[in-house]
């Protein structure tokens, strides 16, 4: 089984001191971790987090330690997470996580959770095995934070064009205030940033690709820096390159290295690469979605892509597949948006103009069938889009979402064929005979050689005369009614077709051959 994400001690290493310090780790700091989750009081309150199995590190948001407590005992039967993250814990929560085998790390108190859970997923996703070419080292800022640290003997962050810190180097005692904040996801000193902005360095960063030096603030105890912007060029090269965002270097008692401007210059070419990959790489979670519904090849097995998804495996799973009429970059989210306030546990992916949401834990497919009506009507209402819906539901765990994910394109895809033929929103039972006829006059539509040749011989009359005799099951009198002439009209022509075709219509074999026949010739 290929475990992707990093070790423990992968993990802190990457988020450095200035975020977080171990206090135990129990059972090393070998143990893959590849997800995260955040609790807050509520989620314990409403029983809403009890399978800690559905991520590897939690983050306790506002959680009291007895709260803490409380939720680490009821985990008594399911796998424990492999890490807490905290703000100042408990010895008695520690102690109790030792006995479980959790390791525990506390988080500094100033720091923002947003921040740290952006910065532990996007550690998981391009920081780990470099086996995996989505971590690999270009897409790693990480590293390349890191490369730079070490050729101009600074501490290095890399910010994007709102200036939230997306990956820095490893910092030492000679970190001044303004780095540790900004990795905190804390506003720098507001003298410093004032005098920054007065004497134009941003402006300086977003236009310019020049080297920019910020002389030290020894009253505010920040010592001096020098900084670039990186700068996304654009695809045909005639517009002016989108400002990324900006590296900065934070000099320490140890002077930057000669070529610190050069390395920076280079570096910045570096990280635009990545930036834009970046932007181009799909998400670890958008990757595990996609080998769930089996749209893209995977190598874990499904209680691994549960793990990492945060899902139970085997409840009674749906799977509801959504086509908009027009393309819209958007309906992924838009659809999202729905769903998780349908389900917590919803999974949502997309593809061109369908998307997909895989519901783990159901429960009654009609309330699944309700809920898309819904989003069907209220999306058309609200936004114009004109949506089509298919629905999979009773699925025996996870196991079977990539089979009733193909059913249900097999059914988009007939109604692409035949506008109107099924229901705006249909399940793929009930839409089952429909398909597999129309699959298989598609397929004899391709294959000529199948058909009955003779039909051909018949005029538009007695080709109109026979589709609607036996669309009536031999029939005469509902014919006769369709076709608005008298029964006799029709049992002459009847006979007429009989004798041009050389054979009975009473015959049921030579019914069902003509009948595709007339189907497939369209």
């Amino acid at each position: 089984m290929r475990v992707t994400g990093v070790s423990l001690g992968q993990l802190l290493l990457a988020l450095d001191a200035t975020l977080v310090t171990l206090v135990q780790a129990p059972r090393g700091l070998d143990l893959p971790v590849a997800s995260a989750a955040l609790l807050d009081s509520d989620d314990v309150r409403l029983g809403l987090a009890l399978a800690a199995g559905s991520a590897d590190v939690f983050f306790l948001l506002g959680i009291s330690e007895a709260e803490a407590l409380r939720w680490l005992d009821r985990q008594a039967t399911a796998r424990h997470p492999t890490a807490i993250f905290a703000k100042e814990p408990g010895s008695t929560l520690v102690e109790r996580a030792a006995t479980l085998g959790v390791a525990v790390v506390a988080v500094d108190p100033r720091a923002r959770w947003e921040r740290l859970y952006r910065l532990v997923n996007h550690v998981f996703e391009h920081h780990g095995d470099r086996a995996d070419p989505q971590s690999d080292s270009g897409t790693d800022l990480f590293g390349l934070a890191q490369s730079i640290a070490d050729r101009t003997h600074g501490m290095v962050s890399i910010e994007d064009a709102q200036s939230h810190v997306l990956a820095y180097s490893a910092s030492n005692d000679e970190a001044d205030e303004l780095r540790r904040l900004s990795i905190l996801g804390r506003a720098g000193p507001p003298e410093h940033l004032a005098w920054i902005a007065q004497w134009g360095i941003f402006d300086a960063l977003r236009v310019g690709s020049g080297v920019v030096r910020v002389a030290a603030r020894p009253e505010l105890g920040l010592r001096p820096r020098r900084a670039i912007g990186v700068h996304r060029p654009d695809v045909d090269q005639r517009r002016t390159p989108t400002f990324a965002g900006t590296i900065w270097v934070q000099e320490g008692s140890r002077p930057l290295a000669d070529d610190a401007d050069d390395v920076l210059r280079g570096a910045a070419v570096l990280a635009a690469r990545i930036m834009t990959r970046l932007m181009s790489t799909p998400s670890m979670h958008t990757v595990r979605a996609h080998e769930l519904l089996g749209l893209r090849e995977g190598g874990d097995d499904l209680g691994t892509l549960a793990r990492e998804l945060g899902i139970a495996e085997d409840g009674r799973a749906a799977v509801v597949g959504v086509q908009c009429a027009a393309p819209h970059a958007r309906l992924g989210d838009i659809l999202g948006l729905s769903a998780s306030a349908f389900r917590r546990d919803a999974v949502v992916a997309s593809v061109g103009q369908r998307a997909y949401v895989v519901f783990p834990d159901a429960g009654r497919p009609a309330a699944v069938t309700s809920w898309i009506r819904g989003v069907v009507s209220s999306l058309k209402t609200e936004l114009g889009l004109d949506l089509r819906a298919v629905t999979a539901a009773s699925l025996a765990g996870l196991g079977q979402v990539a089979a009733a994910r193909v059913d249900i394109d097999r059914v988009l895809d007939s109604g692409d064929r035949h506008p109107g033929a099924i229901d705006r929103v249909s399940s793929t039972a009930e839409a089952r005979t429909t398909v597999l006829l129309d699959e298989i006059v598609t397929w004899l539509a391709d294959n000529p050689r199948l058909l009955d040749s003779r039909i051909q011989q018949l005029d538009s009359t007695l080709t109109r005369t026979l589709r609607t005799y036996l669309d009536s099951f031999g029939d005469v009198a509902d014919a006769a009614e369709a076709l608005h002439v008298h029964p006799n009209t029709v049992r002459y022509r009847v006979r007429r077709i009989e004798q041009v075709l050389g054979t009975s219509l009473g015959d049921p074999e030579s019914r069902l051959l003509l009948d595709l026949s007339l189907r497939a010739s369209g």
